[in-house]
């Protein structure tokens, strides 16, 4: 976020964000929420696509693809840090501007669920991004909770090759004229969850960045967390 004050008109346009941004944590708590007025758009292995599909075409995994072996004794035991999980260019590349540290938001128990946040204004173009850990007691329940979120959200598709089971969604809104495009991916790894949002707007133009750019951003954010994920294991967790 540059330090210098905004103009009188920007400062006018970002109401509809401060917003957003302040509803940021709640967004994350519950990533799959119900879908926006706007509708779901193409997400998951279809990374390049930039049309919209419908809940009938969804590629949303049930039950059914969840691996076999889903149910276990913990991996995890414990979050990793999430503000180091995404690299600083990954984060300086996604949310220009932001301070690549990252802001770690509180949590009530740090062991199970951990949180960090980066968001920018560069110019006029702005950008949010939620990396969450989320560890449960088991790779059973951890896998009913994965099936249960991506149930209640449609238009996404499967994401390959990452983590036991991951799934990809992107939504537009609309709020006084000024677009805002977020999004999700939700990964399942053993008895841990990741989740990572990923939303961008532009006030000059009152646009939001393509579908594509949206997608391909926050599956990279997701492959990074994953992978430290994955070497908190090996670290001792």
């Amino acid at each position: 976020m540059r330090e210098l004050p905004l103009p009188l008109a920007l400062s006018a346009r970002l109401a509809p964000v401060v917003v957003l941004a302040c509803a940021g944590w709640a967004l994350t708590s519950g990533p799959l929420a119900s879908p926006s007025d706007d509708g779901p758009e193409a997400g998951g292995a279809g990374a390049g696509a930039t049309g919209t599909r419908s809940a009938s075409s969804s590629g949303a995994p049930g039950p059914s693809s969840a691996p076999s072996s889903s149910a276990g004794a913990a991996v995890y035991t414990t979050a990793p840090a999430p503000c180091t999980a995404v690299s600083a260019k990954t984060v300086g590349a996604l949310v220009p501007g932001a301070k690549t540290a990252g802001k770690e938001i509180a949590s009530t128990d740090r062991n199970v669920r951990r949180t960090c946040s980066w968001n920018a204004l560069k110019g006029y173009d702005y950008r949010w991004l939620d990396v969450s850990f989320e560890v449960m007691r088991s790779q059973e329940a951890a896998t009913t909770a994965y099936q249960q979120r991506t149930g209640e959200k449609s238009g996404g598709g499967a994401v390959p090759g990452l983590g036991d089971a991951a799934y990809s969604v992107v939504n537009l809104t609309t709020e006084d004229k000024q677009q805002t495009r977020e999004g999700v991916v939700l990964v399942r790894a053993a008895n841990a969850l990741v989740v990572v949002t990923y939303n961008g707007s532009d006030f000059e133009s009152k646009k939001a960045p393509d579908t594509d750019v949206i997608n391909k951003g926050a599956i990279k954010a997701a492959k990074e967390a994953v992978a430290a994920l994955l070497g908190s294991r090996s670290q001792g967790n």
